[in-house]
């Protein structure tokens, strides 16, 4: 899904809208697999008599609590989360009923680095710390999906935001030697 148009100034465009990777969702997915199979295998499993009744329903009420907790909140957490870079910034979004934003302009980024654990480096994932001159100084996404190559993509965009604002154009390139133009 693009974002909205409506976020972005007249010449600004969208070149990566990302969301956390994967693998975030891959805990609350086995919690949901495992919580509907033991609630499943305790409601069976319920002793016969008046009891068994409201010994069912307590089970699926906690199992939908766990469910709603474990599971459900998570994803939408992940789902709500967005990462966009632009020509211009990079914009941060998250929250599910509320809503917060941070936008670090392109200009006033000092630094960026990303760093990878082992398993990180296996799943296609990492952090990526961005420094700015603004008030908050450094802001760390995490499970940053490519982390590696989103920095560079940030770094080129930088340089060509910086670029754009100068008004310098690079030089076209040498034609090859040998080649009789």
């Amino acid at each position: 899904m693009p974002y909205p148009d409506s976020q972005l100034a007249g010449d600004e465009r969208v070149v990566e809208h990302l969301h956390p990777h994967w693998i975030t969702i891959v805990p609350p997915v086995l919690i949901l697999l495992v919580a509907a199979g033991l609630g499943g295998f305790l409601a069976a499993i319920a002793p016969d008599g008046s009891a068994q009744g409201p010994l069912r329903i307590a089970i699926v009420v906690v199992g939908v609590l766990v469910l709603v907790w474990f599971t459900i909140i998570p994803v939408l957490r992940w789902r709500t989360t967005h990462y966009v870079i632009t020509t211009h910034r990079v914009m941060i979004r998250s929250g599910i009923l509320s809503h917060n934003g941070h936008d670090i302009p392109l200009q006033r980024l000092n630094d960026v680095a990303f760093s990878q654990s082992l398993a990180d480096r296996i799943i296609g994932a990492g952090s990526l710390t961005l420094e700015s001159a603004g008030e908050r100084g450094q802001e760390t996404l995490t499970n940053v999906p490519h982390s590696d190559k989103v920095q560079q993509l940030i770094n080129r965009l930088s340089e060509e935001d910086s670029d754009r604002r100068t008004g310098y154009r690079a030089p076209a390139p040498d034609p090859p030697p040998g080649d009789a133009r």
